[in-house]
């Protein structure tokens, strides 16, 4: 059976299930396995690029924004920003007595960023982030991810349906097929992203 929509992938949780009964219930077996998913996948197709300003200590994420790659001050003399840990920025912080200046550190805090120093004026920035996955509903019936790997969705969703059906036997046999779906995923984008046939891009330096 070909999966190329939401109602296809029901239909094939339902068929695997042997169960005509759950229509209810697999919408959240799905909704579980997108969330177990946004955790173990990194591919480069959920690699979004954000510009913006800051002038001020917290800047909140994107509205998708799931985990960061990188953050820098863009322009002519473009520079990374540090990740550090909250404590650490709270020592920064105390050691230079609050003094605003050119950011050079970040650190996440809930959905905002925090950069160290506060910004003495208004600093041109980028965010590479991976972004959540877009979530397959009656209005989204389909996304990259389904494109891409239907089986990782199918087995996610059965993984998180042996619980509810207290089915406890078939949790090994889909979570096997499953972690294979998703290493295959990530497996996948780390060849296009390091090496494979595919064409090399030159990265400069600004």
């Amino acid at each position: 059976m070909a999966i190329t929509t939401y109602a296809e992938l029901k239909s094939a949780i339902a068929d695997f299930l042997d169960r005509q009964d759950l229509t209810a219930a697999i919408p959240t077996f799905i909704s579980a396995a997108e969330s177990q998913m946004e955790k173990e996948i990194r591919h480069h197709r959920m690699m979004r690029r954000s510009e913006g300003q800051i002038d001020s200590r917290y800047s909140p994420v994107p509205p998708t924004w799931l985990e960061t790659i990188r953050l820098h001050i863009a322009g002519p003399k473009s520079y990374r920003l540090q990740l550090t840990s909250l404590d650490d920025m709270l020592q920064l912080r105390e050691r230079n007595d609050g003094v605003a200046g050119q950011p050079t550190h970040y650190a996440h805090f809930g959905e905002n960023i925090e950069v160290f120093p506060t910004p003495d004026g208004e600093y041109d920035i980028e965010l590479m982030y991976y972004e959540k996955i877009a979530r397959l509903s009656d209005s989204n019936t389909s996304n990259w991810l389904l494109e891409v790997a239907p089986e990782a969705y199918l087995y996610g969703a059965l993984v998180h349906s042996a619980p509810y059906l207290k089915d406890d036997a078939r949790i090994q046999t889909w979570g096997a097929l499953y972690a294979g779906a998703v290493a295959a995923v990530n497996k996948q984008a780390n060849k296009a992203k390091y090496g494979g046939s595919g064409i090399r891009m030159r990265v400069w330096a600004y």
